[in-house]
């Protein structure tokens, strides 16, 4: 049912992705899929790479420790933005389609008050994305 998954991580929060991580594994198992890892970084030095390459490099890394770890087929896949934070939903929204992925799997948190009047990046993206979304909470 499902070949390409695409799981959209913070390479500096990885410790809140654990939940997501095994879900995207297990369903990724289960159906023989491969999954794809995407991250986006500034095109400025920051604290995961001096460079995009450095950024690259360690979300190869990351995708190659999750296949170790859950023995999937995983690939890494760097996106590299003037304005990540601006540019985060629509990157997302459109990397699935790049990827040729034909689910997403994404990490959510319990929505607040401030969720009503803007939307999340999960929000966004099964909202603008003409993917299947799942949202693990």
């Amino acid at each position: 049912m499902y070949s390409k998954i695409m799981v959209p991580v913070d390479l500096k929060k990885l410790e809140t992705l654990e939940r997501v991580l095994q879900v995207a594994a297990d369903i990724a198992k289960l159906y023989g899929a491969e999954l794809h890892y995407i991250s986006v970084t500034s095109e400025t030095p920051s604290e995961l790479g001096k460079r995009p390459s450095d950024f690259a490099k360690k979300l190869e890394d990351f995708a190659n420790q999750q296949a170790d770890r859950h023995g999937v087929n995983t690939k890494a896949y760097p996106v590299a933005s003037h304005d990540p934070a601006a540019d985060l939903n629509r990157t997302l929204s459109s990397a699935g389609d790049a990827i040729g992925a034909d689910l997403i799997i994404m990490a959510s948190h319990i929505p607040g008050f401030i969720d009503h009047i803007f939307r999340t990046h999960g929000g966004y993206v099964a909202t603008h994305s003409g993917l299947s979304v799942f949202l693990v909470r």
